[in-house]
């Protein structure tokens, strides 16, 4: 698919830079090169060349890379003009760019958009992509990579696959029984088959979590008394002076969240409201968002002051809770040990930083722990989950025999199959006809 407009757009970030990119893709690429560049560069090498105006103005000097359609990423003739990355450089070359008939600016993720509908992507690899541009630690690379690689897509593929095969085996066996070439009583095994890929799907559908964590990052709240040094270990983890910090009860009023990069993973650490039981109208608001933002948290940090313990009454926090007492210094030179020994998990100090390293360290254990660095395939997008649980429900009442008759549950099959290829964009309806003939010999 070619599209009739040619675009153009500014691919290498912002301005002022080194070097600027400007891609453009269409049918009017080659004609824009020759006319700008003086004639187009051999296909995927770089050619030095002076650009230039209609009125033959030099614009820039820089590369020209051509890469002809349909063996380019957007399946389309693309150019690329690598130029000096000034604002009026780029602007001008922009300018020029858009001033032939047919070329416009590119709209939003529109290259990638094109390189979907030629066939380039499917619709995982697509969002892995973006993924990818927006990777901000080395988990999310990692998870990026192996996801635009087409690894993901591959599993889903695999088992429409096989859904499309137990499928035209039911079918066979009732349309085509008396055949020689069509082996009989195949429901055992295509029922056998596909309660193993329930098991699957449910396996895989369970890592979402994990993948939620690498993209959107592990969620550690902090809670406890006022004064308890939530916003002082909020600050020090930030490493800046992100919360007030105040011997004044009820600084803290609002959600205040800082991300970090620990060990390559994205860790988002949450600062709360002091929790008490006579706030203030506005601080009441706090604590109560201070309650519902832990009881989703992966981690919640119970900081209590070990100089002047104060206990919270009626504390019910769902998840992992890690007792963290604070203030180590003011325990006239009593140990981390000795703290530890009283009932809490850690004991730390912002003031000399003690015990902060290894809180950091244990949030860093629990955070990989979570998101299972094996490699495993994970769903990246909840579409993603909610198709495979679509999947799964039709899976499970063929399997079951929820619905009479071989023919409706091959029927629960076919739309297993579509649900498989919605996830990737990939919905034929003349694969099970394939299937069939390589399969057995019907039209002899």
């Amino acid at each position: 698919m070619i599209s009739g407009e040619t675009i153009v757009a500014l691919s290498s970030g912002r301005l002022p830079a080194g070097v600027a990119v400007i891609r453009i893709s269409g049918p009017k690429t080659r004609f824009v090169v020759e006319t700008i560049a003086g004639g187009v560069a051999k296909d995927r090498m770089a050619s030095l060349r002076k650009l230039r105006a209609a009125d033959n103005a030099v614009l820039d000097t820089g590369l020209v890379l051509f890469f002809p359609g349909p063996d380019s990423f957007t399946g389309e003739d693309v150019t690329e003009f690598h130029v000096h990355g000034g604002r009026a450089v780029v602007a001008r070359v922009l300018e020029t760019i858009t001033g032939f008939e047919g070329v416009r600016h590119a709209e939003p993720g529109e290259f990638t958009r094109r390189a979907f509908l030629n066939g380039k992507l499917d619709l995982v690899e697509t969002e892995a992509l973006a993924d990818l541009v927006n990777a901000e630690t080395e988990a999310q690379r990692r998870f990026a990579v192996l996801n635009a690689e087409g690894v993901q897509s591959e599993l889903y593929l695999s088992w429409r696959r096989r859904l499309i095969h137990a499928r035209a085996m039911i079918e066979a066996e009732i349309d085509f029984a008396d055949e020689d070439d069509v082996p009989g009583s195949v429901s055992d095994t295509v029922w056998s088959d596909v309660n193993v890929m329930i098991e699957e799907i449910d396996r895989h559908v369970a890592g979402f979590r994990a993948a939620e964590i690498i993209r959107d990052g592990f969620e550690v709240v902090i809670l406890g008394a006022p004064n308890a040094g939530k916003s002082s270990l909020f600050n020090a983890l930030a490493r800046r002076d992100a919360a007030i910090v105040t011997d004044e009860p009820g600084t803290t009023r609002d959600i205040l969240e800082v991300a970090l990069d620990v060990n390559g993973m994205r860790i988002r650490v949450i600062d709360t409201a002091g929790l008490r039981e006579t706030p203030g109208k506005i601080e009441a608001i706090g604590i109560e968002k201070a309650r519902n933002r832990a009881d989703g948290a992966d981690l919640v940090l119970l900081l209590e002051d070990m100089f002047n313990p104060i206990e919270i009454d009626g504390l019910a926090v769902e998840g992992r809770v890690l007792k963290v007492g604070t203030k180590l210094d003011l325990l006239d030179g009593k140990s981390q040990v000795a703290a530890l020994g009283e009932g809490y998990e850690m004991a730390i100090s912002t003031r000399d930083g003690s015990g902060l390293a290894e809180l950091l360290k244990h949030i860093a254990d629990l955070a990989a722990a979570q998101i299972s660095m094996s490699g495993d395939i994970l769903p990246s997008r909840l579409r993603h989950v909610e198709l495979l649980n679509e999947t799964r429900g039709f899976l499970v009442r063929a399997v079951k025999g929820d619905v009479a008759g071989q023919e409706l549950r091959a029927e629960e099959l076919r739309l297993g199959a579509d649900r498989l290829g919605r996830i990737v964009g990939a919905v034929d309806v003349e694969d099970m006809l394939d299937v069939i003939f390589s399969q057995f010999c019907i039209g002899k």
